[in-house]
């Protein structure tokens, strides 16, 4: 996967991040004007994620909104990444390893579609599944900071349940291999199995499988990905262009460029046509729970 030209989602994230510790500081966009020395239209376009920040400037802006240490090594993170034409995000590199541009992006959208071919999402996983998934993969880690980890990523999932600002809808598919995968242990499998039938109750949550006999979807080159869509503003048009999520064993790629989302789209339909509806599809979870786990 190669990073492309053009990327505005850390500029986006950065101006948001600006915004949420201005406000929290109560000072005015004028004020912070004055302060680097610069025009009101400067900070907001700034704030709206339509200029590159200079690294000097976010150094002011972190001390006239009282940043603190954590905050002021994020926001100047960013500000390094918002400066490359094509990009990764290296966790533990530029942006503190507890940061995730990711979930910034998450919490904010309207409509989150998940494909896996290889795992259950974090947002749809038992403790039980991401203890061992942790335990599999990250046997580095002590029992702290894999229950850390843990702990992180089942608060996430409070998102799906949040009244305001609305929950996002979130659709997944998912390869009929995952659900046939113990990972690791019959009972953590088989706990992960009912919580899905129980989460596709829900009115905001989708799963779907893809099966087996389907044959090799046009997914398999892509991999596994996110797309994620935001609401529209004031007058009606996104708040955020839509972005697509695709991580990797040592980072994560965004892509935001109209084409990209093209393909992507094209990519999704492809497994929509293909995967079993909804009711299908909890059909299959529940006849694979009980023919390999009960």
């Amino acid at each position: 996967m190669h990073a492309t030209n053009g990327s505005s989602v850390p500029r986006r994230q950065l101006g948001r991040l600006l915004t949420k510790l201005r406000e929290d500081a109560q000072v005015t966009i004028e004020s912070a004007a004055d302060e680097l020395d610069c025009s009101r239209q400067k900070i907001w376009r700034i704030e709206r994620g339509l200029t590159a920040a200079r690294g000097p400037d976010v150094r002011v802006l972190c001390e006239l909104y009282r940043a603190n240490q954590e905050q002021a090594a994020v926001l100047l993170g960013l500000t390094e990444l918002s400066k490359a034409e094509g990009w990764w995000h290296a966790y533990g590199r530029s942006i503190p390893i507890w940061f995730s541009l990711y979930m910034g992006l998450e919490s904010v959208a309207r409509q989150v579609r998940h494909y896996n071919a290889e795992l259950v999402p974090g947002l749809l996983q038992t403790p039980g599944y991401a203890t061992a998934l942790f335990l599999s993969n990250r046997p580095e880690l002590s029992e702290e900071e894999r229950k850390k980890a843990v702990n992180l990523r089942i608060q996430r999932q409070g998102l799906l349940a949040r009244r305001l600002p609305p929950a996002p809808d979130l659709t997944v598919i998912l390869s009929e291999a995952v659900l046939r995968r113990p990972v690791p242990g019959r009972p953590v499998m088989a706990e992960q199995l009912r919580h899905l039938l129980a989460v596709g109750e829900r009115s905001n949550i989708t799963v779907r499988v893809l099966p087996l006999a389907a044959g090799p979807p046009l997914a398999a080159e892509a991999g596994t990905f996110v797309l994620l869509d935001f609401p529209t503003n004031a007058v009606g048009n996104p708040s955020e262009p839509p972005t697509v999520y695709v991580e990797g064993l040592t980072g994560a790629l965004y892509l935001d460029q109209p084409e990209e989302i093209i393909a992507y789209e094209r990519v999704w339909s492809g497994l929509e046509s293909l995967a079993l509806d909804e009711r299908q599809s909890m059909e299959l979870i529940d006849a694979i729970l009980g023919e390999c786990y009960e």
